[in-house]
């Protein structure tokens, strides 16, 4: 390209950067952004040429974030109303309160696009940090987008943590959904049951698709029929709308239902009752995620806790970090309750 047709084209992006220097796009951000220490020595020294080569500024200012000028840490959820992000989000900013640091909220209602667009608009903010928390969704279109958009914006300084699956080259904070589910089947069928049903969302939803493997797993493990398979949307109008579904086909080969979540698991134990079936009696029901309120439903909800604040409190750990691309797994336990009593030996 000359420079007559460069003058006309549009700024270059860290995309052109990678491309031109033959290296990904978090490479890239890495060596732009004062982290050329986990980039190889050639690759740091080709996308600096190719940086200059190009003319690539980044979209932001770098220095007003470096120094801190920005107080405020952007968090983008899901769902406001489901209490997974509401507990996240008590400990992003318990720790960002620590840290002299406001918290504003976003909210995707379960939008890859919106996210994306979300990220767009918090770039031109100057957060300090911007964190990302939800199940990532497949299939979308938008996963490259969101990584330049992210990438760029850590090239400018800012700093960029995601509560989800490890699919992203930045640091993650992740929940050991697949063993959770594991550990909740397994000790199902130590009460007793042998036949069950899961409720679960549409695969590209991750964390619906690891717990439903993990769950399937443990199941096929010890032999037990497969279970009933209610695909539905991953909220509690989701757990009722299945709930309502599996009473009208019949539940006689159903001993207990797992819902891939809490607010799901709810909603059927709602419906449940609407439709003259007893939780706990004449079903068990059981969730994932042991929000405060699996203890305030009757009969109270066997779950699989997962430390949430927890979540939160060590996503903005690595957010105030050096570290730009770690990881943190947590631990998910099982946790058993009324809503899933003990069954007599058959």
């Amino acid at each position: 390209m000359d420079d007559g047709s460069m003058a006309h084209s549009s700024p270059p992006t860290l995309h052109d950067v990678a491309r031109e220097a033959g290296v990904s796009i978090a490479t890239a951000s890495r060596a732009l952004n004062g982290s050329a220490r986990n980039v190889r020595s050639e690759n740091a020294s080709r996308v600096r040429a190719a940086a200059a080569k190009l003319g690539y500024e980044p979209h932001l200012s770098a220095q007003a974030i470096a120094k801190g000028s920005t107080r405020t840490v952007a968090l983008v959820i899901r769902d406001v109303a489901d209490p997974y992000f509401s507990s996240i989000a008590a400990g992003v900013t318990q720790a960002a309160e620590a840290a002299q640091l406001i918290v504003t909220m976003a909210v995707a209602d379960g939008s890859p696009e919106r996210e994306l667009e979300i990220v767009r608009t918090l770039r031109g903010q100057r957060p300090r940090v911007i964190i990302v928390a939800g199940s990532r969704i497949e299939g979308t279109g938008t996963r490259d987008s969101l990584t330049e958009e992210l990438a760029e914006y850590r090239t400018a300084g800012g700093r960029v943590v995601m509560i989800s699956q490890r699919d992203l080259p930045f640091s993650t904070v992740t929940v050991d959904n697949h063993g959770g589910a594991e550990r909740l089947a397994r000790a199902l069928l130590d009460a007793g049951y042998r036949r069950f049903a899961v409720f679960h969302a549409p695969a590209e939803i991750r964390t619906s698709r690891d717990r439903h493997a993990g769950f399937l797993s443990a199941v096929r493990a010890a032999g037990a029929p497969e279970p009933v398979a209610i695909e539905t949307g991953f909220t509690r109008a989701g757990g009722h709308d299945a709930a309502r579904r599996l009473v009208e086909r019949g539940f006689d080969d159903v001993e207990a239902v797992f819902a891939v979540n809490d607010v799901m698991a709810i909603g059927a134990m709602t419906a449940f009752r609407d439709a003259g079936v007893v939780p706990g009696r004449d079903i068990g029901v059981a969730g994932f995620d042991d929000i405060g309120s699996a203890v305030d439903v009757v009969p109270a909800l066997t779950s699989v806790a997962v430390p949430l604040r927890e979540a939160g409190l060590t996503a903005m750990r690595l957010a105030l970090s050096d570290e730009d691309s770690a990881s943190v797994c947590l631990p998910a336990d099982v946790v058993l309750r009324e809503s899933t009593p003990p069954r007599p030996p058959a």
